[in-house]
């Protein structure tokens, strides 16, 4: 059987990045049924596991066909006078970052690798590279997107999508529409189908304004954008409830009642997922035609170098790439052999068991 091949990106080379993928690869068990390749530097992989006093075996390659399966294998996309500053927000550090994920991205297009994990990076520094783009999900949308796309933060009891990404709060009002709210909703509920095998899920969508804009008294968002876009959605067959006032919604943990939310604007989402899942939370680029996965956290400048930083959010998120990759290949066959989901009832224990 071959072994799917999962293309790391190094992220910033000052921040935790190799740290937490050094202790997700070092489990045997993780690497035992697919073939790691890291984009970054060898030198920088060395200088870490100097650092950390980590001897586990590793292999440089040149090519992606040169890959071995359970070794982790890493491919050279930086200079060889890189230097590591750890610690530390550089512009070394930015290209780096970049040249990693450009080149794991090369080879995610021409079909060499099967995923893509990303490891953490500046958004600050990596511009100074030429990446004109506010984010890792940006950037994989230009390259790969043939439509809409969503974030998605998620765990294992809680799927948040967000309608505005990396935007300033006060472009989100002006952003948000009835169209966009519900281009997202069905992102969504695609995703949720063909990603994560669950047959009807059903969606909670948040309010922009305090107590939903009190029957227009804080806002009228709600009732000539949102509501509207959730009557549509239903119309279309997607169980779409709401809006909810993000305050109460999360305070009294409704969100347990759902399969996903969809928030408007990125704090919004995310604040409170990062209260629920801080540990283990993963990002997911959905809607596109690639699988992409990262760690919900930063570069984390202040824990880089101690051999503090949880690699937990990253072992994760490898999980799920995995996981969602084998679902979407399952639900390729379902079509193929004229079957769904609604047939074989609801599927979504295979993705929390990654069987």
């Amino acid at each position: 059987m071959t072994k799917l091949k999962i293309g790391i990106t190094q992220g910033d080379i000052n921040g935790i990045g190799y740290e937490v993928i050094l202790k997700t690869l070092s489990d045997p068990r993780v690497i035992s049924n697919i073939t790691p390749i890291i984009y970054g530097s060898p030198k920088v992989l060395a200088y870490y596991k100097k650092t950390f006093g980590n001897n586990i075996q590793t292999v440089t390659i040149g090519t992606v066909e040169e890959a071995k399966p359970r070794t982790i294998n890493i491919i050279n996309c930086n200079s060889e006078d890189i230097r590591v500053e750890i610690g530390k927000s550089t512009e070394a550090g930015g290209l780096a970052s970049y040249q990693s994920l450009e080149k794991a991205s090369d080879d995610l297009k021409n079909g060499k690798i099967d995923i893509i994990v990303t490891a953490p990076i500046n958004k600050k520094n990596i511009q100074a590279a030429g990446f004109n783009f506010p984010g890792h999900t940006e950037y994989l949308a230009k390259e790969f997107g043939n439509g809409e796309h969503l974030m998605i933060l998620m765990n294992d009891v809680i799927k948040i999508g967000v309608v505005t990404g990396h935007i300033p709060i006060s472009q989100v009002s002006g952003e948000i529409s009835k169209d966009l709210i519900l281009k997202k909703l069905k992102v969504l509920n695609d995703s949720l189908i063909n990603d994560f095998l669950i047959r009807k899920p059903r969606i909670a969508v948040l309010s922009l304004n305090p107590h939903c804009g009190d029957e227009g008294v804080i806002g009228n968002d709600e009732t000539e954008k949102i509501i509207p876009a959730i009557m549509e959605a239903k119309d279309n067959n997607i169980m779409a409830f709401g809006p909810y006032p993000a305050d109460g919604f999360f305070g009294a943990t409704e969100f347990k009642k759902f399969d996903a939310v969809l928030a408007m604007y990125h704090d919004q989402g995310l604040a409170p997922f990062k209260v629920i899942a801080f540990d283990d939370g993963v990002n997911f680029t959905a809607g596109l035609p690639i699988v992409r996965t990262s760690p919900a956290h930063g570069t984390a400048y202040d824990l880089a170098g101690q051999g503090n930083a949880s690699e937990q959010s990253f072992r994760s998120a490898l999980n799920t790439a995995i996981n969602i990759y084998n679902n979407r290949n399952f639900q390729y066959n379902l079509e193929k052999n004229k079957l769904n989901i609604a047939e074989l009832g609801d599927l979504s224990e295979i993705n929390k068991n990654g069987e």
